[in-house]
């Protein structure tokens, strides 16, 4: 489980700036994509984050373009970060936690997350080599997770 470093609070008010910044008004359903992706753990299509507040919130009024556009914005801030499956589109999380890379299945699309000292040293020491000052770095190691592999007659092709 990865950790959240900024209160809810200060993720808002620098979400509340953003937007004013960008000459956008802050809206209620702005505001809960927000609170969305900070408040659950995971990764999630803008479809996802649409339905979960459609199903919590009935009476608001939310449109899809809506949740893509503030994703967009929030992803530009890097207040959310992506996770791109090509065709499939993106799935979204929280981008202001702890450092973390991803392990992803290319059969039943689970997403592990993970942190190895060893990798990022190693990072680090390829920029340094290449005299290249690294900023961040995603990685994505795509495979097949242990379940898929454990299915029986389950015929997989990459």
């Amino acid at each position: 489980m990865i950790s959240q470093i900024l209160t809810y609070k200060e993720v808002l008010d620098r979400f509340k700036k953003l937007l004013k910044s960008n000459k956008l008004k802050y809206t209620k359903q702005r505001e809960l994509i927000l609170e969305i992706i900070y408040s659950n753990q995971g990764h999630f299509t803008p479809e996802d984050i649409y339905n979960l507040i459609k199903k919590r919130y009935p009476d608001i009024r939310l449109g899809i373009a809506t949740v893509y556009r503030t994703l967009s914005i929030l992803e530009d801030a890097n207040i959310v970060t992506s996770i791109s499956f090509g065709a499939k589109g993106k799935k979204y999380e929280f981008g202001l936690g702890d450092h973390h890379d991803h392990l992803v299945c290319l059969v039943c699309g689970a997403i592990e997350e993970f942190i190895d000292d060893t990798i990022e040293r190693q990072q680090e020491l390829i920029a340094e080599k290449h005299n290249f000052k690294m900023t961040n770095h995603i990685m994505k190691i795509t495979g097949i997770c242990k379940d898929c592999q454990l299915k029986k007659g389950s015929k997989i092709d990459i």
